[in-house]
């Protein structure tokens, strides 16, 4: 079978907190949102991807292209709407070029990071056979309480429900596009919002089929839920291992170049004026130089000296972005992503702090990670050695990949 995903993922999670939307809230080494995708990403079966975006986000570019040069799967991007269901409408309309009538899609929220590969095929069989579609769900295990009087979370207690016979909607759910797409029409239409893909079904009469999921696959809502899905995802790995949990590799890398005539320096791909350059074969940027190495040495790979050797002619004067991209494509082909990245500038001069800002955003862009994932640190050898008599520059890196 084959079928379309909608994520949508424009919320701005008020009651998460904190400085960014909780899709893009760091979570074992990835972003929620990134985690929330991982089960589709690896699946031939899913033809596409639609993301609804709140206007104005930034934050999924970069995401996007890391993970677009890692699977097959392609992605597009929407503006969502004020409520749920007008992004997850929103979203749909971007298919409708692509995407049959009889086609299945999938909709699943940006905030839930655990989903497993085991609930994804339990609901794609599942559905796959009944004529409306169908939805992951947990039973109700806890009493069920209504509320009557009373101000904010703090209220009095109304009744006891009973909880037979009770479901806790989870995602993904899936549903024939056109039957989606034409139940939420109507529904909007009608001035009503449905609080997930089933409602709107139901509304129309229809009644998908409800198969149990695990209770794993939360929602996240507040920070405090950051913590519990770091231990599912961990203890998944851990259980995982070699059958596909997510594997965590460090590397380091070290470079060193002498300066010479010149009047600017190659620094984390940023051109720095200085009293001299460097003598080096291509740009002679350590910090690059060194990250290719932290990255060879995480993946196993070897070093920069095997990739690009010092006497082949086409590496003269080259920009080291360039070998940055090279070895990202040697990372993608074995599925291996990058987490988070540590330099270490060694040198007299030139006052890092100056451009540290402009190296951050520079690394990041050529990683496709975010900034707050590049850290760059600075410290001289207390005028020891030829570093510190000013007669030459060095870096240090060390990074952490993440794959299968």
């Amino acid at each position: 079978m084959r079928y379309w995903l909608v994520m949508p993922a424009a919320g701005s999670g008020t009651r998460f907190g904190g400085d960014l939307p909780k899709q893009y809230a760091p979570l074992a080494g990835r972003t929620v949102l990134e985690w929330a995708l991982e089960p589709f990403l690896g699946d031939t079966r899913c033809a596409h991807v639609v993301v609804a975006l709140a206007a104005g986000d930034d934050g999924f570019e970069p995401l996007a292209r890391r993970l677009g040069a890692q699977h097959a799967v392609r992605f597009s991007t929407v503006t969502g709407g004020e409520r749920r269901s007008q992004s997850v409408r929103n979203a749909l309309g971007a298919l409708a070029s692509r995407a049959a009538p009889d086609d299945w899609v999938l909709v699943h929220d940006a905030a839930r990071p655990c989903l497993s590969a085991q609930d994804l095929e339990k609901l794609l069989s599942g559905g796959a056979t009944h004529p409306v579609g169908a939805l992951l769900a947990v039973p109700a295990a806890d009493t069920l309480k209504r509320a009557s009087e009373g101000v904010g979370r703090d209220r009095a207690v109304g009744e006891t429900v009973e909880r037979s016979g009770l479901w806790r909607a989870l995602t993904p759910q899936m549903f024939r596009y056109g039957r989606l797409c034409a139940a939420l029409d109507t529904a909007h239409a009608a001035g009503r919002w449905p609080t997930d893909e089933a409602q709107a079904l139901e509304w129309q009469g229809e009644q998908p089929l409800l198969i149990e999921g695990a209770a794993t696959n939360f929602k996240i809502t507040t920070s405090a839920d950051l913590a519990l899905a770091t231990t599912v995802l961990g203890a998944r790995a851990r259980q995982g291992g070699e059958r596909g949990g997510t594997v965590m590799r460090t590397g380091s890398g070290f470079d060193v170049h002498a300066f010479g005539p010149g009047d600017f320096i190659m620094l984390g791909g940023v051109r720095v004026p200085h009293s001299h350059g460097v003598l080096a074969h291509s740009d002679g940027d350590v910090v690059l130089h060194a990250l290719c190495d932290a990255l060879l040495g995480a993946a196993g790979l070897g070093d920069i000296g095997e990739h690009f050797r010092d006497t082949d002619p086409k590496w003269r004067g080259a920009d080291s972005a360039g070998f940055v991209a090279a070895v990202l494509a040697m990372l993608s082909a074995q599925q291996l992503a990058v987490v988070n990245v540590d330099v270490t500038i060694i040198a007299q001069v030139p006052r890092v702090a100056l451009i540290r800002a402009a190296m951050r955003q520079r690394i990041a862009q050529l990683l496709a990670i975010a900034e707050e994932r590049v850290n760059i640190k600075a410290t001289t050898t207390e005028g020891l050695g030829f570093l510190g008599r000013s007669e030459g520059i060095a870096a240090q890196a060390v990074v952490l990949l993440a794959g299968r």
